[in-house]
This record gives structure tokens, C-alpha cells and sequence, in this order.
């Protein structure tokens, strides 16, 4: 269903299913259980250790003193014991302890045969693979592992702490499954009970299980209260589902679902939400995605990205954040990819949905039905090698110019390449031809041809003191491309893409095969380096060129402005990682004619760990945005995290994005709260969320998971690397 921001409360809890967090460092990591005994060779073998006994004619056997009994990987310890011989079984008393490697009991009575399993009474257990703990009133423990507990008391926080303990007045596990049910069974949370229900499915490892997962319930001021319960269905090994029902106050019912699926050959997932008969937009509301990879062989792949929204205003209403509520496009494509040594073939049909439709009909995007592209590069132990690119594609659109492209660029290179130098010219020759349907032009088949001819040359310059090594790389790039009138060509995928250090060396001006841009021209740029030896690592990169025209160029878009200089923007680029666990990235692009600076970035960060970052930034774009972004994820002490981000736009005096929040992680249960204000982009409007998650560590998580959020909104924060999972045995 839907997810906008929620605030998401610990109510109406349904059953557990989600995985256990991870642990703040403070908490204890007892060490795990090592037999002093050696190996049984003969796992059906019953092993009896004592310090004394006494055996009766019929078998029957007392036994005292430090009594052992092995079979297997099962171990019963006990003071005392007696054996029947009858029915194959111990009786044991005083400090009784049972083990295997999956469950661990302890307590003053017991008995336990081969055949039958055991019972135990008034009794700890602990699932040291989970973990978990806790303690009974009794246990019953069958031959299969299967564990019956009367009037229980179970947790997944350490020796010590109980800081949220479930009681039940029965809870059977099943330790092959994983799976636990209660029944009649009170969670509480710090001494107060915050859920009770008559039964309850749980798990004990990482078994996938059907059943309800916890719901959200919250707060939207577009939405109203919400309630959202989804189900598992654990349909098979390689394939499940989620559906989630809910319920919006302002707008009605909703229901959401997920399927996955994973094969030796693909992996994919449908998803779907949808709001019947939208009680705000008077309408029924849905989005529909199906994504998949399938690979035929290791050359053969085919992928497939399918897209669809009810209406142009479905993500305006739904959409978590500026990013998520400024949709333009919904790509739809299908696409079979060939590749081996020497080819890489495509074949594609793509096709997009408008969602903002202030967008001109004569400015959307053309649907490709169908494109074939194709790439071949040889290369010879001479140096000699060869290269074609070759396209065929048909647009269509509901209004404008449509028809077929049909593109071809062989070209020959040598390169001669030795230690601190390269030289490579090339000559290639493109032709491209069109057929052409409502073109409004006399020739519905216009045709282009040219040369295109490029050296490409460059040095390296070391000079190593020390550890350091110091490189300075200077290169040129040569292009000619003569003149050729393309005013009555179509546009229908080209484009000029921003000028930064990649672009520069570029012999080919625009993107897309509707316009081959003229060039008499050279790039001159250089790089340096600094470079720890030991490590590999780069302290700082710098790299800095330019284009100078011996002949303007005259191609142009009907958007793009003449070129009246003799030559391009500067463009720069920095990178500096050369003090501690500071980092610097600087791009700049300066007009010299103007004196004036036509697009900036700035990064700063410092991040000592990945779970402790701070970042302040700057991006500015002339005449479009100037804009500073501060964000950060440091933890203040043992348990507590902080996060925030604040986006500001200079330009429009205006936040665009702001939100805070603390953590609280404790050693086995955490909670996050984060509160938010950003601008809807396609409205403008502002909306306010405050999103409360708690997490209980080896049983389930209340509310929306954040932690994807933080890692996305904050640049290098990454808790998942950060904590190791839970391993430590109770």
C-alpha cells in the first residue's frame, strides 16, 4: 500500500517476524560452551561418567557424584542419578544441565532417555544459535528437538537484562522449523506490558514463516491516521509474498503486495499498491512495478523495469520526499543484451509514462519500438584495432516528428602505448540515415555522412620521495569533424550533457545520434597525483583542462546558444584525502570570457567510522539553483546516535529539506525517532512527519525501518557496516 511518512506508535502488535538488530557495543559477549570431553566416535553410543555407582542385578544403576551422560552432541550433567533400565532413562538431581547445539537447559530435577527425550521442571533454557533465553515452569524436550514450555518467560537480551521478556502459558518451539507459538502471552517492555494476545508465531532462527508481521499504525496530514498489517506468505524456498492491507482515515481502504521470486536462471519482484475509490481524489488510485533479470547463458541477458501510475498526482500524495514526490518520468523497458569478446548487441523497447504533465506534448520523451544497437572493438598484438558502433531504432510519439534512425560509425585506431606515454590516432567515418513520418519537411529520408578524425595522446610524470609518489599527467585530445548542415534533422534523443573532466575528452559533442557536432578543436587537460606506496591509497587528485577551438563550432540545438569564443569553459576537479579521516571533492566549471562561475560542487566530509559522519556541502548551477546541504550520524555515547540534515536553497531563501532524530540502542532493543519537514516539489507544499521506530532485538520491530532512510539521505553513513550481526551464545 502506500507508505508516506508515518508516525508509528507500539500498538495493536499482530505477531514477529522481522530480524534481530545489532548490538551496541557495551553490551556482554559471554563465550561459547566447549565440552572438556572429546568426540564420541560412535554417535549412537551412550557414554556414562560418574564419580561413583552402584548397578543392581536387573540393570538399574544410582549413580554419584559429578554424573555425565554423552551421546552424540547431547550431554546431560547432573550431581546424581538414577538409570532404569527398564525404559532406557535417567533421572537426575541437583544442578541438572542439558545440552546440544541447539538448546542449553539448567535446573535442580530432570530426566531424559535417547528415545523419549526429556522433561525438566522448574528449569533455564537458552537457544544459543538465536539467541534467546528464559525459563519455565516445565519442559518438555522431544527425541526431534521440539520443545514444549509451560508458564514461560522468554527474551533475547543478554544474562542480566530484561528489558522486554514475553510470557506466555505455553510456547511450543520447533528448532527444525525455527518457529515458536504462544499462547495466552504478555509482552512487556521495561516492566510494562504493551501487548497481550491469546496466540502468537514467532521465530526462533532465520527460517522464513507465514503470518502476520507487526502493523503500523500513524499520522500524514495528507493521509490522515493510518494502519497498515502486512502478511507473509512463505510460498516456497525461492519464491514469497507480502500483502498489506490498510487503512487511510482521509482517503479509505488500501492494499499493498509484494512477490519475489528467484530461479537458477532469474530474480525478480511485482509490486503494487493501490487505493480503491481514493475518497480525497474521488478515484480508484494503484502503482504497479515489475522488475526481473534473466540470464539465459553467461552472454545472453534479458532485463525487464515495468512502471505504471494511476494518475499524475499519485506520487505528489504518496511520495515520502522531495525526491520521491518529484517523479517526471516512469520508464517502462524490456531489454536482451548480448556479450562476448568482441560484441556487445542490445535490443530494447522502452517507453515512458508522464507523470508531470505541465511537461509539453512536444517535449516527452519518444518511445523506442524497437532499437537494436550493436558494438564490436578488435584489437591486434600491433597495436591496430577496430571498432564499429551501429544503431537502428524506431520513435514514436503521439504528436511531433516520428520514424526510423538508422546510424553506423566504423573507425580504425593504433595505439602505441609504452611505460609514461601514449599516442593514439583514429579515423572513423559515421553515416547516419532517417525515414521520416510527419516531418513537415520535403525530404522524409534525409541523410548524413562525415569523417571523424581524433589523436589522442598523453605523458606520466613520477617522481617518488619516500612513501609518496607524486604523478603529473598532462594529455591532449585532437578532434576534426568537418560541417555538416543538420537543421533539418529531427531531434529525438540528443542532448548536451553538463562540460565537466569526462565530457572534455570526448570526441563526440552531444549524446545521442541526431546531431554530430562539427570540431576543429583540442583538449588540453593535465592530472596530478599523490599517492601512499604502502597503501595504494590517493591523497589527493587533482585534474584540470579546457577546449580550444581553431574553428567554432557551428552545430547546434534549437536550446543550445552559439559558441562566440575560441574556446570552452575551464573545468576542474579535486579530490583530497590527505589529512585523517577528512575528505574533500571540488568540480568547477568557470567561464574566463564572463568571469563568472557557471556551475560549483563542494563536499566536505569527515568520517572517522562508518557509523560517524559529517558532510557539508554546496551546489550551485547559474540561473537554476545555489544550495547548501549539512548532514550528519554520530554517536554521543554508548547507546545514543544523533542524525540530521538541513537542505537550504540560497536561491529561493527556503529550506528544502529538514529532519532530526536520535537513537537509543540498547543490547537488545533499540529505538529511533525522527521527525521531518520538506517541500512536496510538484506542489510546493511543505509536510511535517514524525516517525517513531522501536526494534525488540530476537523478536520484532514496531513501526517503519529508517535505517534504509538515514543511509540514503546521509552521504557515507553506513551502520550495517558498521555493527556485526548477533552471534554471541546466552
Amino acid at each position: 500500500m502506500p507508505q508516506p511518512a508515518r508516525l508509528l506508535l507500539p500498538a495493536l502488535l499482530l505477531a514477529a517476524g522481522w530480524p534481530a538488530g545489532a548490538f551496541a557495543q557495551q553490551c556482554p559477549v559471554p563465550a561459547p560452551y566447549v565440552s572438556d570431553l572429546p568426540p564420541l566416535a560412535d554417535p549412537s553410543r551412550v557414554e556414562v561418567l560418574s564419580d561413583g555407582a552402584s548397578v543392581t542385578p536387573g540393570g538399574d544403576a544410582i549413580l554419584t557424584g559429578k554424573v555425565r551422560v554423552r551421546q552424540g552432541n547431547r550431554q546431560l550433567t547432573a550431581r546424581d542419578a538414577r538409570y532404569d533400565a527398564a525404559t532406557q532413562s535417567f533421572a537426575a538431581e541437583g544442578s541438572v544441565e542439558y545440552r546440544d547445539p541447539l538448546l542449553r537447559l539448567s535446573g535442580e530435577s530432570g530426566s531424559w532417555s535417547s528415545s523419549d527425550g526429556g522433561r525438566f521442571g522448574a528449569a533455564e533454557f537458552e537457544l544459543p544459535t538465536r539467541p534467546a533465553r528464559g525459563r519455565a515452569r516445565s519442559i518438555r524436550l522431544a527425541p526431534d528437538g521440539r520443545l514444549d514450555l509451560e508458564h514461560v518467560d522468554y527474551t533475547a537480551c543478554p544474562p542480566g537484562r530484561h528489558d522486554w521478556v514475553l510470557r506466555a502459558e505455553h510456547i511450543r518451539i520447533d528448532q527444525k522449523t525455527q518457529q515458536g507459538i504462544g499462547r495466552n502471552v504478555e509482552l512487556d517492555f521495561k516492566g510494562v506490558p504493551i501487548l497481550y494476545l491469546p496466540v502468537i508465531s514467532f521465530p526462533v532462527g532465520d527460517a522464513r514463516k507465514t503470518g502476520f508481521l507487526f502493523p503500523s499504525v500513524g499520522t500524514s496530514s495528507r493521509n490522515g491516521f493510518e494502519l497498515a498489517a502486512p502478511y507473509y506468505l512463505n510460498l516456497a524456498p525461492n519464491y514469497d509474498a507480502t500483502l498489506t492491507p490498510g487503512y487511510l482515515s482521509r482517503r479509505g481502504a488500501a492494499l499493498g503486495g509484494e512477490f519475489r521470486f528467484l530461479t537458477d536462471q532469474s530474480r525478480g519482484v511485482f509490486q503494487s499498491d493501490w487505493v480503491p475509490s481514493d475518497a480525497v481524489a474521488h478515484r480508484d488510485r494503484s502503482f504497479l512495478r515489475f522488475t526481473d533479470r534473466t540470464d539465459f547463458s553467461s552472454h545472453l541477458r534479458f532485463d525487464t523495469n515495468l512502471a505504471q501510475a494511476s494518475d499524475s498526482a499519485y506520487f505528489t500524495d504518496f511520495g515520502r520526499d522531495p525526491a520521491g514526490t518529484s517523479v517526471t518520468y516512469l520508464q517502462r523497458v524490456a531489454q536482451l543484451t548480448y556479450l562476448d569478446r568482441n560484441w556487445r548487441v542490445i535490443g530494447l523497447v522502452e517507453d515512458f509514462q508522464t507523470i508531470d504533465t505541465s511537461i509539453a506534448a512536444s517535449d516527452r520523451p519518444y518511445t523506442r519500438a524497437p532499437q537494436l544497437a550493436l558494438n564490436g572493438r578488435w584489437l591486434a598484438a600491433s597495436g591496430l584495432g577496430f571498432d564499429v558502433h551501429g544503431e537502428a531504432v524506431n520513435f514514436t510519439r503521439s504528436t511531433g516528428v516520428k520514424g526510423s534512425r538508422f546510424d553506423l560509425e566504423p573507425a580504425v585506431s593504433w595505439g602505441l602505448r609504452r611505460p609514461g606515454v601514449f599516442v593514439v590516432p583514429a579515423l572513423g567515418f559515421d553515416v547516419t540515415r532517417y525515414t521520416l513520418h510527419d516531418s513537415g519537411t520535403a525530404d522524409d529520408s534525409p541523410t548524413r555522412t562525415a569523417p571523424i578524425a581524433t589523436l589522442d595522446a598523453g605523458l606520466t610524470f613520477e617522481r617518488a620521495s619516500g612513501r609518496r609518489l607524486q604523478t603529473i599527467e598532462p594529455r591532449v585530445l585532437y578532434t576534426y569533424i568537418p560541417y555538416r548542415n543538420q537543421d533539418n534533422l529531427p531531434v529525438f534523443d540528443s542532448g548536451l550533457p553538463d562540460l565537466n573532466v569526462v565530457q572534455l575528452f570526448r570526441s563526440q559533442r552531444y549524446v545521442g545520434a541526431d546531431r554530430l557536432g562539427d570540431a576543429n578543436q583540442v583538449a588540453v587537460g593535465a592530472t596530478t597525483r599523490l599517492v601512499d606506496l604502502e597503501s595504494g591509497r590517493e591523497w589527493i587528485s587533482a585534474t584540470l583542462g579546457q577546449t580550444y577551438y581553431f574553428t567554432q563550432p557551428r552545430v547546434r540545438l534549437a536550446s543550445e546558444p552559439a559558441v562566440a569564443t575560441r574556446s570552452s569553459d575551464i573545468v576542474g576537479q579535486l579530490a583530497v584525502a590527505a589529512y585523517g579521516n577528512w575528505n574533500v571533492q571540488l568540480g568547477q566549471q568557470w567561464d574566463p570570457h564572463a568571469q563568472r562561475s557557471e556551475l560549483s560542487e563542494v563536499r566536505l566530509q569527515y568520517q572517522p567510522s562508518p557509523e560517524r559522519v559529517a558532510n557539508l556541502g554546496y551546489r550551485y548551477r547559474r540561473g537554476l539553483l545555489e544550495q547548501v546541504d549539512g548532514s550528519f550520524a554520530w554517536p554521543i555515547a554508548d547507546a545514543w546516535n544523533l542524525y540530521g540534515r538541513h537542505v537550504y536553497s540560497i536561491k529561493d531563501k527556503a529550506a528544502i529539506e529538514t529532519f532530526a532524530g536520535f537513537e537509543y540502542r540498547a543490547c537488545c532493543w533499540h529505538m529511533r525517532l525522527i521527525g521531518r519537514r520538506y517541500v512536496v516539489s510538484s506542489t510546493g507544499q511543505r509536510d511535517t512527519s514524525i516517525s517513531l521506530q522501536l526494534e525488540l532485538n530476537g523478536l520484532s520491530g514496531v513501526g517503519e525501518r529508517a535505517g534504509a532512510f538515514l543511509e540514503r539521505s546521509i552521504r557515507g553513513y553506513s551502520p550495517a557496516a558498521a555493527a556485526p550481526p548477533p552471534a554471541y551464545p546466552l
